[in-house]
């Protein structure tokens, strides 16, 4: 690692490029909020008790909740209920998380529908209780595990659309985990085949729900991943930092926070070639910067500067760069530091393209 020069006119234009528009402040909630955050849909809810919400770059956020009746923290898309699932193109979530609960708490896919309303839930991980007390409708092989398949039904409880009887479906892994890929479109498929109709599309979001509990959560990575029609969504291509071509006088690979690349000092990067048979991707960078500072990496394809991903601290986070227009055929991806002022260096895991 190159020797760190701290001066202070370095402090200074540090503290003026985090002013700059583009870079993703974390926004903390305590209480009930709906918005967008970087790129993604966002809601905090809670009927009662203590809860902790701060939403972190692309998909990522962390959770605490104490002495809560029911809260539920999530951050994926809203549509505008004018379409069904099949109109929108396959969904898929990729995602990875350490989850601490303490009670009953799920770490799920969660969303709604309306006409006809329903609340959905495809449960990864929970608690002390596996969900949701009924007898299995049938099961789903999926994305390297079996999912039991629910139907319950709420009277006169909360909803999207005020206080409402409606059906809830559920798939529920049979084993936890707290890392992977969810084909929700899959589960959808697999639920309508059993005679339970989905409707109009409100809502699909990683969430994290606790009931009468407390406990914790870092959602460390989330891509929700919309488009196509094929029968096995794809989550797009993943590539390895260390497994791209290095440059630069101080890039070497490191084995923590992750196994992945640091990047040291200004043109210091990693590069690959990937062929594109259309112009226009989304690109999610996993990285963390080395302290408290805010890292930088760029992003240039073909020569040619597309965006910056930004790592505001030392704990692993995903930041994605959406729409990104480029050229089609063979195209060099290169992630380069152009910007370093001797206070940070930036980790990264793995590019992921989609």
């Amino acid at each position: 690692m190159k020797k760190k020069r701290m001066k202070l006119f370095v402090a200074f234009l540090l503290c003026f490029t985090l002013t700059l528009p583009g870079i993703v402040n974390a926004q903390t909630l305590t209480s009930n909020s709906v918005g967008t955050h970087d790129g993604y849909d966002y809601e905090y809810w809670k009927d009662s008790g203590n809860g902790t919400m701060v939403l972190g770059s692309g998909g990522t956020f962390s959770a605490e909740w104490s002495n809560i009746n029911n809260i539920l923290f999530r951050k994926g898309k809203k549509f505008n209920e004018t379409q069904t699932h099949q109109q929108i193109g396959n969904m898929s979530i990729t995602y990875g998380a350490t989850y601490q609960p303490n009670g009953n708490s799920y770490l799920t896919v969660y969303g709604w529908t309306v006409d006809p309303l329903v609340e959905f839930y495809i449960v990864d991980s929970w608690g002390s209780w596996r969900p949701p007390g009924a007898s299995p409708k049938g099961t789903i092989n999926v994305d390297g595990g079996t999912y039991d398949i629910y139907e319950t039904t709420r009277v006169n409880q909360p909803s999207i659309k005020g206080t409402a009887t409606f059906q809830q479906y559920w798939s529920v892994r049979t084993s936890k985990r707290t890392s992977g890929t969810i084909s929700v479109s899959e589960h959808f498929k697999a639920w309508e085949k059993l005679g339970m109709s989905m409707g109009k599309m409100y809502e699909v979001a990683l969430t994290v729900e606790g009931y009468q509990s407390s406990g914790s959560a870092n959602v460390y990575s989330n891509t929700l991943t919309i488009g196509g029609s094929g029968t096995n969504p794809s989550t797009g291509t993943k590539v390895e930092a260390e497994s791209m071509t290095k440059s630069g006088q101080y890039t070497g690979n490191i084995s923590s926070p992750f196994n992945g690349v640091a990047l040291y000092a200004n043109n210091d990067s990693v590069k690959f070639t990937q062929n594109f048979t259309t112009g226009t991707h989304n690109f999610s960078l996993r990285g963390a910067s080395n302290n408290s500072n805010t890292a930088r990496v760029d992003l240039k394809i073909g020569g040619q500067t597309k965006g910056t991903f930004y790592f505001g601290g030392s704990s692993p986070a995903v930041y994605t760069l959406n729409n990104v227009s480029h050229g089609t055929g063979n195209q060099q991806i290169e992630l380069v530091v152009t910007a370093d002022n001797g206070t940070w260096d930036a980790y990264i895991d793995y590019l992921e393209i989609h």
